[in-house]
């Protein structure tokens, strides 16, 4: 995008970890939009969100409504995951507990052990980021950005995140896990989100009136 910086966005953003701050920050700002995210800690939220929706926007958009209800003041919410065309878009949301424990090691194992047999060209997948905004007085929308590539055979490189080991990407050659992580960034589906995030915002006309 080749906007000008100076369109600003004050938010609380759907997560306690810091460094999804930071990256997100950098994220919106490289889309031509000055923001300032807090953190639901940072916000004075205190509470659970239970996430028990059927699809990303659902679980992007209970999470912002939350938020912004608590906290009074725009909220912005993403989930993501895998889907893998030959299981039929699993694991879905269950992306983070598929395997039932939580661990990322054996997400991955029964990953591989489901698409055993199922020739390269079969193994189709992307990771889906959805990411929702909801405003105090009740707007609210959301936006999907998605990477594709293919489930390798085996996993491969340093990187040991989520199912980044397993997820080839064609253009590059390579793993998620093994690219730098500047580079994984600037094509991941979190990043292609943002980017619809930032053109819908300026779209809409949304920044001012946030």
């Amino acid at each position: 995008m080749t906007q000008e910086k100076d369109k600003t966005l004050c938010a609380v953003l759907a997560t306690h970890n810091a460094h999804k701050i930071k990256e997100l920050t950098a994220l919106f700002t490289k889309n031509g939009i000055d923001i300032a995210l807090v953190s639901l800690d940072e916000a004075g939220f205190s509470g659970e969100i239970i996430e028990d929706g059927e699809s990303f926007e659902e679980n992007a958009l209970i999470k912002a409504r939350a938020a912004a209800s608590v906290c009074n003041m725009t909220a912005i919410a993403d989930d993501s995951g895998l889907e893998v065309d030959a299981l039929g878009g699993a694991p879905g949301v269950y992306s983070a507990r598929y395997a039932g424990t939580g661990i990322d090691a054996d997400n991955n194992e029964k990953l591989l052990k489901a698409l055993d047999g199922v020739p390269e060209e079969k193994r189709t997948a992307r990771f889906v980021c959805v990411m929702a905004v909801v405003f105090p007085d009740g707007r609210e929308f959301t936006v999907r950005g998605e990477v594709h590539g293919y489930i390798a055979s085996q996993p491969s490189g340093s990187g040991r995140f989520g199912y980044d080991p397993l997820f080839y990407y064609p253009p590059l050659g390579a793993t998620f896990a093994s690219l730098e992580p500047e580079v994984k960034n600037s094509v991941s589906h979190r990043a292609n989100a943002v980017t619809a995030l930032a053109k819908s915002l300026l779209a809409k006309s949304l920044l001012a009136k946030s």
